[in-house]
């Protein structure tokens, strides 16, 4: 019995693995750029969405569209006047610089808000989720059932809308889709705006469930061995590697201790690579010449 509840409740952290990594995947399919700023966008959605609805006092629903919306704000920003310009170089310089505004932000909110944990108001109900004789803590299901919505209803947008099929060209080929009249330019915005609302909810999920502090971030360090599990190229993949991830982590820690916890998903993924060097559901690019 105990085993079956650790095994849902790491499922359920999975499902919101699977939404943070769906962020890195949609930038890096369109622009082959890694964002290493993915967590500390979730942690700022978080800072925002206190500041709004316990400082300023809002509804939880006009916090959420300012969240949102400050979120959209900043990755335009990051990808207008830092990644734009940054476009051509290698990319270990691109990541680098989505590293560093990580950094920068990290340390930014600390001198607003202090190193103490916050609360936040929940935007999902605490009432336990009784599921036989397993009681799962309310907001843990709620927010997983949350991210695998978002998850699945972003996956069949990419799959059928006209935007899914211009990501998917730009990604195949950027000089083709130029020819072909798609705006790469606005691709690339567009996938970066997707990705801040995805931190946006991402952030205030966790921090629902968990705190507010400014190593929130920090959980998108987990998040990278679902990206690299599930293919960096798949946006299907993520939903699934995210719920292998999460159900590891707990059966893990809950065999063999925290230590164990943190370093097994990266063993995994470890072994996947070398077998799959592209992942469970990725596929290896093809190169016409």
């Amino acid at each position: 019995m105990i085993f079956l509840e650790y095994s849902i409740l790491g499922i359920a952290a999975g499902g919101i693995y699977a939404l943070i990594a769906l962020g890195f995947i949609v930038i890096f399919k369109a622009s082959q750029t890694f964002n290493f700023a993915m967590g500390e966008m979730m942690m700022v959605a978080g800072y925002l969405f206190y500041t709004t609805a316990v400082l300023l006092k809002l509804d939880w629903y006009y916090s959420l569209c300012i969240t949102i919306a400050g979120s959209i704000l900043i990755a335009v920003i990051m990808e207008r006047f830092v990644l734009r310009p940054m476009m051509g170089r290698p990319i270990i310089a691109l990541v680098m610089v989505t590293f560093g505004v990580g950094i920068m932000l990290r340390g930014i909110v600390p001198m607003f808000f202090g190193s103490e944990a916050l609360q936040i108001p929940s935007l999902v109900a605490r009432d336990p989720v009784i599921v036989g004789q397993l009681l799962i803590p309310g907001k843990t299901a709620r927010a997983f059932l949350i991210a695998v919505g978002i998850v699945c209803g972003l996956i069949l947008y990419f799959r059928y809308s006209r935007i899914g099929v211009a990501l998917r060209a730009t990604a195949s080929d950027q000089i083709t889709s130029y020819a072909m009249g798609i705006n790469v330019r606005w691709i690339f915005a567009f996938t970066w705006i997707i990705a801040a609302i995805i931190g946006a909810i991402a952030g205030i999920l966790m921090a629902s469930v968990n705190s507010l502090t400014a190593s929130l971030g920090l959980v998108a360090l987990n998040v990278l061995a679902v990206v690299i599990l599930g293919g960096l190229n798949s946006i299907g993949g993520v939903l699934i590697a995210g719920l292998i991830i999460g159900w590891l982590e707990a059966i893990t820690g809950y065999l063999f201790g925290s230590a164990w916890r943190d370093i097994t998903p990266y063993i995994l993924a470890l072994v996947v690579l070398l077998v799959r060097p592209h992942g469970l559901f990725g596929t290896k690019p093809i190169e016409r010449i």
